[in-house]
């Protein structure tokens, strides 16, 4: 590499070595690097360099690393410092595998420092394939997960970017997948800027994340990839975000093929630049140099997206002496260690939630002679990973981790029962005999842990899951092909049940709330989590995940899957009774609230409000518990939610121990959008409602509990 160059030259500013290097390049060079595949440009020194890389819950399809829960499951925590602790140890990882690829001279997909994670996206319908790939439902607790995990990866260094994280996928992008290359996704702005947004919003001024990805639906009539609304107005203009932008991958070409706003490839290339989309994951940009011949778009323009990709890859560190950029040294040996793997089985044991307990668990290691465990997801390596995720060194099943704690000691009992899917028309017949071995393995045992579910070939992204006729979302929520006549089956044997549900979302539980004897959400735990489920069943750690997302009772309570208004969905404008709601979890220890005490009852516009309260343990094992605080706006002639999560924290206490939490809610949680996407302040009287759960009937009448609650003037 020529040394003289001044873009070499870290004395220089930021801006002072991109403008240099930027302007050594050609038209062509040029368009070359705006592509995902960007090629090396030897006369200069620049290497190749490809964008597309993913770790969504660990790095992902780069060879071994270690595979966290799926990023449902680990919303299930709502836990911001431990999202932050996943995320850097999957930048430690990242870092290492990256450095160890380039000494290969390794320089090929998945293999570079641009993480396309995480996913933002409001989880709106529960029928939304990629759904478990997001943070849930709500857009607060998506935009704090959010900026943790962002935090997480790029690091803390004033000058480089440990990692280049991007959120995903901008905006008003949740189904239907099979529809998404033309679909026109139509948002009122309330809803815009009080559900679809805010994550977004504090991905950018919060997190400072590096990169957004745009996605591939239209919103109001633009093309997400090539929106002036979305790209320039909002991120640009009103947020002031100065990273990158990257299309959702061949996203640019659906303009002209499928959205029908251009009419060739060269009219598409050209408004995805112009409108604000620096880099194409796909190759539609190739013909930009034809676009500047026809008049559609000039250099300067161009020039424009250049420098903020190579200002990234500046950030990044990728021309700067080793010895300058504080992450290059990290080893090798930190990919997949111990301590990470203990990190992931401690993140799944922390987002399982515990849906129903009717006396069963824990279970006494004591008095249990023998377990069965059955079910299609009982010993299924692949359901434990989700999907975007990396290759495991060591796995850990439901199965494995059940007879792992039994030991010797216990007998365990394993049957299939039945497939994960098959045509529910299906003649029984074809199936008795795999059932018939489950009903003899629970005939013969004190107990049934039945794990059932979907996977990620069941509920994903479009053209990657298996069922076609959904296009990676689900047509209902109805567990599969023959599981619920097997847990049926199983039931009626009279050996008491549990249920364990692996799945990304939402599934229909009726009848399993109404017959079995526990319930419990294990998501796809990853790698290991068998491990974790294990130690909760036995009881050496207390339940203390809680739902991020709503569980309906059946779709019929649904609005249309195409309707994008917030009417009758998710916890805040729900119409109908959740059968499970958002922000509820059993423990086996019972966590009282008592001493509520605030900072003052009367705020101004500019007040954040101070909540003391106290938590105690009445239970017998030590544990953690999640407490949430909620803001109802008491007003008249405006459309509001019934009330929005406003802060959270978790807390840790022994047997019989209590401690004072403070809680802070912030005065932008007391703003109310208007029919216009205004936020405004409106005095008036405001409920604070704090407890461990929302202060909905449905949640104290499954947990027995209500929450505090007291009034707020604003003035």
């Amino acid at each position: 590499m020529n040394q003289s160059f001044p873009y070499l030259d870290t004395n220089l500013t930021l801006q002072q070595r991109v403008d240099d290097l930027v302007s050594r390049l050609t038209l062509e060079e040029k368009i070359s690097q705006m592509l995902h595949y960007a090629p090396a440009i030897d006369r200069l020194g620049i290497p190749a360099y490809n964008w597309w890389n993913e770790c969504l819950h660990g790095v992902a399809r780069a060879g071994v690393a270690t595979v966290f829960p799926q990023a449902v499951g680990m919303a299930a925590t709502f836990d911001t410092s431990l999202l932050q602790e996943v995320a850097t140890a999957i930048s430690d990882e990242a870092r290492a595998k990256h450095h160890e690829f380039l000494r290969k001279d390794d320089h090929g997909i998945y293999k570079g420092l641009t993480f396309w994670s995480p996913n933002v996206n409001i989880f709106r319908d529960p029928r939304w394939g990629r759904g478990h790939e997001t943070y849930g439902e709500d857009p607060y607790l998506t935009s704090r997960l959010g900026v943790s995990f962002i935090q997480g990866l790029q690091g803390h260094d004033p000058n480089y970017l440990k990692t280049a994280a991007c959120a995903k996928h901008f905006a008003v992008h949740s189904g239907p997948e099979n529809e998404r290359h033309s679909f026109n996704a139509i948002a009122t702005k309330k809803d815009l800027y009080e559900t679809y947004l805010p994550a977004f919003e504090a991905c950018v001024k919060e997190g400072q994340v590096e990169a957004v990805m745009g996605a591939y639906n239209r919103t109001n009539g633009e093309p997400c990839c090539g929106s002036y609304t979305l790209l320039k107005h909002i991120l640009r203009d009103d947020w002031g975000f100065e990273g990158h932008v990257v299309s959702d991958c061949w996203a640019i070409c659906d303009f002209h093929k499928h959205h029908q706003i251009t009419d060739t490839p060269q009219a598409s290339a050209a408004l995805a630049v112009k409108a604000g989309s620096d880099l194409n994951c796909g190759n539609t940009y190739a013909t930009l140099l034809s676009a500047v011949e026809q008049g559609l778009i000039d250099e300067v323009t161009i020039d424009q997206a250049v420098k903020r990709l190579f200002r990234t890859r500046f950030k990044l560190g990728q021309f700067d002496p080793d010895e300058l950029v504080p992450y290059t040294s990290i080893p090798y040996s930190l990919n997949d260690c111990k301590e990470h793997h203990d990190l992931a089985i401690d993140t799944a044991r922390k987002g399982m939630v515990l849906l129903k307990n009717k006396q069963l668990l824990p279970l006494n290691s004591k008095h249990i002679k023998s377990i069965a465990v059955i079910g299609p997801n009982a010993d299924d390596r692949s359901v434990l990973l989700g999907n975007y995720n990396g290759t495991p060194s060591q796995t850990c099943t439901p199965l494995e981790g059940v007879q792992n704690i039994a030991g010797d000691s216990i007998r365990v009992y394993y049957a299939l029962g039945c497939e994960i899917l098959k045509d529910r028309t299906e003649s029984l017949a074809h199936s008795k005999d795999r059932i018939a071995e489950a009903v003899s393995a629970a005939e013969s045992c004190d107990v049934a842990v039945v794990c059932l579910g979907l996977n990620a070939l069941l509920e994903g992204e479009e053209g990657d899951a298996s069922n076609s006729h959904a296009g990676g979302d689900k047509v209902d929520l109805q567990l599969p092909g023959l599981q619920n006549h097997l847990l049926q089956e199983v039931v009626a044997t009279g050996t008491p049940t549990i249920v364990v549900v692996l799945s990304g979302s939402a599934v229909d539980l009726r009848w399993a709330n109404e017959h079995a004897a526990a319930i419990i959400q294990a998501w796809y735990p990853g790698a290991q989590g068998g491990i974790a489920l294990a130690e909760l069943l036995f009881g050496l750690y207390d339940f203390s995940g809680r739902l991020p997302i709503t569980f309906i009772q059946c779709t019929e309570d649904l609005p249309n899957f195409k309707d994008y208004s917030m009417k009758g969905r998710t916890y805040r404008y729900l119409e109908k009774d959740p059968l499970y709601p958002f922000g509820y979890g059993l423990s086996y220890n019972t966590y009282t609230y008592s001493n509520l005490q605030l900072s003052k009852t009367v705020l101004t516009q500019d007040d954040d409000l101070i909540v003391e309260v106290t938590v105690s343990n009445e239970g017998s094992i030590a544990g953690r518990t999640v407490i949430q605080a909620y803001i109802q706006a008491n007003l008249k002639d405006i459309i509001t939610p019934h009330w929005s999560l406003a802060g959270f924290e978790t807390l840790e206490l022994n047997s019989k121990e209590s401690k004072i939490i403070r809680v802070t809610i912030g005065s932008k949680q007391f703003l109310t959008v208007d029919d216009d996407g205004n936020s405004i302040y409106i005095p008036g009287t405001y409920t604070l409602y704090i407890g461990g759960n929302q202060p909905d009937l449905i949640s104290e009448a499954l947990t027995g509990q209500k929450v505090l609650k007291c009034d707020i003037t604003l003035n």
